[in-house]
C-alpha cells in the first residue's frame, strides 16, 4: 500500500501478493459503495488500490481515476482486471506506483481522494493530511480503516498501533473552517470467505472506521 519503511514498505507488499494469485475478493468495499453511490462522477485519487476493485467500480460510474499502489504485482492484477472490464473502464484509470507517505501523483486537486485500510508505520496524520490536502473544493474525502475494537486486526495493531484509528482521530486533524464532517463513526460488517487472507470457513466480523468530509 503506502510505506516506505521495512515493516509495511515495497518488499513487504510484494511479497504478500506474489505469495498467492489473489489477495482480495475482488469486490469493491462495501463501505466506498454505501458513501459514494450517489455521488456524480469527476476525478479522483485512489490510494492503496491494491488489485483495483475500488478503482475499478469508480470507472465504471464515470469517475477518472488516479489508482495508486507500492506494489508492482498488484498494478499489473489490476490493470488487468480493468482491461477484462474493457476498454471504457481501462481508459478511466491511470494506475501510478507510488509511495504515498512521500508524495501525491500529479493530477491535485481530485473530487474525490479516498483510501481504505492503509498500513503505515510512518505518521499516519501525515499522510491523511497530504491525501486530504489532494482534496479540490467542494470534494470528498472518504478514509476507512481498522477501527481500533476490529478484532480481525489485532494481531498486526499489536506491533504496529497506528493500524487502528476511529473516524474522529481522522476529523480531528482537519481545520474545521476547511471542512464538513457527513461520516464519522464504527461500522460492524460481516467479510465473506475469502475477501481477506486470513483463513477460516466462516465470514468474520470487522469493526471499520468511517470518516467522509466535504471540503469547504
Amino acid at each position: 500500500m503506502t510505506n516506505a519503511t521495512e515493516e509495511f514498505g515495497e518488499a513487504y507488499w510484494e511479497e504478500k501478493y506474489r505469495a498467492r494469485d489473489a489477495i482480495w475478493s475482488g469486490n469493491p468495499n462495501p463501505q466506498l459503495v454505501a458513501e459514494l453511490a450517489d455521488l456524480p462522477p469527476g476525478t479522483a485519487l485512489e490510494a492503496g488500490c491494491g488489485e483495483g476493485a475500488d478503482a475499478i467500480w469508480l470507472a465504471e460510474r464515470g469517475w477518472r481515476v488516479t489508482a495508486v499502489d507500492i506494489s508492482a504485482t498488484a498494478l499489473d492484477r489490476a490493470r488487468a482486471h480493468a482491461e477484462a472490464r474493457g476498454a471504457e473502464v481501462a481508459g478511466r484509470i491511470t494506475w501510478v506506483r507510488a509511495d504515498l507517505t512521500d508524495t501525491v501523483p500529479d493530477g491535485a486537486p481530485f473530487d474525490l481522494v479516498t483510501t481504505h485500510y492503509v498500513h503505515t508505520t510512518a505518521s499516519r496524520e501525515a499522510l491523511f493530511g497530504r491525501l486530504a490536502a489532494a482534496v479540490a473544493p467542494g470534494g470528498t474525502l472518504l478514509v476507512v480503516g481498522h477501527h481500533e475494537t476490529d478484532p480481525r486486526s489485532a494481531d498486526i495493531a499489536e506491533a504496529h498501533p497506528g493500524v487502528h484509528f476511529t473516524a474522529q482521530d481522522v476529523a480531528a486533524d482537519l481545520v474545521p473552517e476547511d471542512w464538513e464532517i457527513a461520516v464519522a463513526e464504527v461500522r460492524t460488517r460481516r467479510a465473506p470467505v475469502g475477501h481477506e487472507p486470513h483463513g477460516g470457513d466462516e465470514p468474520q466480523e470487522h469493526h471499520d472506521a468511517v470518516l467522509r468530509a466535504r471540503r469547504r
